[in-house]
């Protein structure tokens, strides 16, 4: 009996660190942001038992860091981290839309062509956590259609990576929907070339963002982080 309430207990952390990881790369573009431990525990319906295994975890991952006084803290992309991510995200996302056209059927077109509505409307509230997880939908969509279950395992560990940007990204939200739109459209036409045109140049505009902050000296530091009043978003496990 012992050993089977060790398991539970490990797959439930599992449970909770994957939840995590989640909720982390959904706020890749909201800043300054930390674990609120105790409304973790009572939101999920768990002890705090497996939140801190996951926490651990995370921790030894890099991905939060358990600052005194402050809590765990969602650790920002470094620059140089940023840049080789959306780098490889690039590379890789032009292979699976390469590979997804030919597979596009009607109704993963039309789900898309609802995704882009909705992210019209959050661009216009400024919400930026519905944007991000609008986001990794709308690229779902066409890692799902690319039939190839490396390069989707590769995709989803380059997401669960994309955590917290120490950039502004509102300057730019409108023209990254207007790359979306540009990417249904191609999808729709079954264009492969102006798929992967437009799905790069989507990239690039993240990669030029994040290069322009930091020549520029644009590049928001956790002093300068205090400083900034994030977009609305959920309340939740992720506070400022």
């Amino acid at each position: 009996m012992e050993k089977i309430v060790k398991i539970q207990r490990l797959k439930l952390g599992d449970q909770v660190y994957k939840f995590l990881k989640q909720r982390i790369a959904n706020y890749r573009f909201v800043l300054g942001c930390h674990l609120n431990v105790e409304e973790l525990t009572r939101d999920l319906g768990v002890s705090r038992t497996p939140v801190w295994e996951a926490i651990r975890r995370l921790e030894r991952e890099g991905l939060v860091r358990n600052e005194p006084k402050r809590g765990v803290m969602v650790v920002e992309l470094t620059p140089k981290a940023a840049i080789e991510l959306y780098t490889v995200r690039e590379a890789l996302e032009c292979l699976a839309i390469r590979f997804s056209v030919d597979r596009m059927d009607e109704k993963t077109l039309k789900r898309m062509a609802q995704s882009l509505k909705k992210q019209e409307k959050v661009i216009g509230q400024g919400d930026l956590v519905a944007y991000s997880q609008l986001d990794f939908e709308f690229h779902g969509f066409i890692y799902e259609k690319c039939d190839n279950a490396l390069l989707q395992e590769m995709l989803e560990t380059i997401k669960e990576r994309a955590r917290p940007i120490n950039m502004l990204i509102t300057p730019i939200l409108s023209d990254l929907y207007h790359d979306h739109v540009l990417i249904l459209e191609a999808l729709e036409c079954r264009n492969k070339e102006k798929a992967e045109e437009a799905i790069s140049r989507h990239n690039r505009l993240l990669l030029e963002k994040i290069k322009k902050d930091v020549s520029s000296g644009n590049w928001l530091t956790q002093k300068s982080l205090q400083r900034v009043t994030a977009s609305p978003h959920k309340k939740g496990i992720l506070r400022k």
